[in-house]
């Protein structure tokens, strides 16, 4: 995801300027004007994923800093100022988007008509969250791993041959909570249900670390080394085919059988699903990556054996954006051993780097594909 650095102290109390101050406003061309007052600052920068540099502000009267975007499509933004160098959160904008490692300011350029992760007025599905004492992930707090369950409106514990479920994880940084309140995957999904783009399905989102550590250790180190990074693979996988599928599935009306089971995720989760979806396709008849962490992966000596007929998918549907400079290499090199491979393989490259801009309209192109 748009990834914030660790972010120095907000004042505890600001003055009434600050309190009025309209710091990120949206104009009418769906240009953001960002603001920060600060007399004594030297430079200022705002860092967001609007832009593919950070925009160097301009000082006005009374240490007024100021810039203005061009005109962004409609979209959730997110931004950090950065003052002499060290990030700080706009201290009058309340919309802060959670993070393990760094905090982040939003601000929303709303479409006309609103488009599908804005809230509006239609039929909303149910989000309920759960904890329970896991006995594989490794120095969770307390042992506690978080899931998320989304149920469609209308939801029926009682229907005839069950719901398919999604297994949608988030990236590194992120929470359990990252597709809801950061990709507002519950709004996109509503919408598009109202839409009669997709069908009906549950969706799970659970805490992905199968090592806690690999998150809440040094920033810089988590994927340097590969062997930390298999680790926490290889017990986030376990952990999920062993704790939280069975609880799930012992909860809600799921349907059974591989053909209503479909896994996919971002980043980090974009490799564990590839992981998981490949070895147990058994399991899963449906795979999909969103800029997945890939760059210290052989796939040939990843997947021992694997052959597109034991694998027997119905999708394998493989995204990244074209200013992904770390991902987008790996991601073609995917694409072209799974055509290799004979697999159903679907390579989608759109424009945008490694942010949540393109990993909602890769969910918005993903899960009308699912379970037809």
């Amino acid at each position: 995801m748009y990834r914030a650095l660790m972010l120095a102290p907000l004042f505890l109390s600001l003055p009434l300027a600050a309190q009025t101050l309209n710091s990120h406003q949206v104009n009418p061309d769906g240009s953001i004007t960002f603001r920060y007052q600060n007399p004594g600052a030297t430079t200022v920068t705002v860092d967001t994923d609007a832009a593919a540099q950070p925009l160097a502000m301009q000082r006005g009267d009374k240490g007024m800093w100021s810039v203005t975007t061009p005109s962004l499509p409609p979209e959730y933004y997110s931004y950090t100022f950065v003052v002499d160098d060290v990030p700080q959160l706009d201290p009058v904008n309340h919309a802060v988007i959670p993070n393990l490692v760094g905090l982040a300011d939003s601000v929303l350029v709303p479409g006309q008509p609103p488009k599908p992760w804005e809230l509006t007025a239609i039929p909303h599905g149910d989000v309920t969250r759960y904890v329970y004492t896991t006995h594989i992930a490794k120095n969770l707090p307390e042992n506690q791993e978080a899931y998320l369950v989304y149920t469609p409106p209308g939801y029926d514990a009682h229907r005839k041959g069950g719901y398919p479920v999604l297994y949608l994880l988030h990236g590194w940084s992120d929470a359990e909570t990252g597709w809801m309140e950061v990709g507002r995957a519950n709004l996109i999904l509503d919408s598009m249900l109202v839409e009669r783009k997709i069908v009906p399905m549950i969706v799970v989102m659970p805490l992905g670390y199968g090592n806690f550590h690999f998150v809440t250790g040094t920033y810089d180190d988590a994927w340097n080394y590969p062997t930390r990074i298999q680790e926490n693979v290889a017990l986030f996988s376990h952990m999920l085919l062993d704790e939280i599928i069975p609880a799930v599935e012992r909860d809600y009306n799921i349907a059974p059988g591989r053909e209503d089971h479909a896994i996919a995720g971002l980043s980090m989760g974009g490799l564990e699903s590839l992981t998981v979806g490949l070895h147990h396709s058994d399991e899963f008849a449906w795979v999909g990556a969103f800029s997945a962490a890939l760059e210290h992966h052989n796939f040939n000596e990843n997947i021992p054996g694997f052959t597109s007929r034991q694998a027997n998918l119905r999708l394998l549907w493989i995204a990244c954006g074209t200013g992904d400079a770390i991902h987008i290499g790996p991601t073609r090199e995917l694409v072209s051993w799974a055509k290799g491979e004979g697999l159903p393989v679907v390579g989608t490259e759109t424009t945008g780097g490694h942010a949540w801009l393109v990993w909602r309209d890769n969910l918005l192109q993903f899960a009308p594909l699912l379970f037809r």
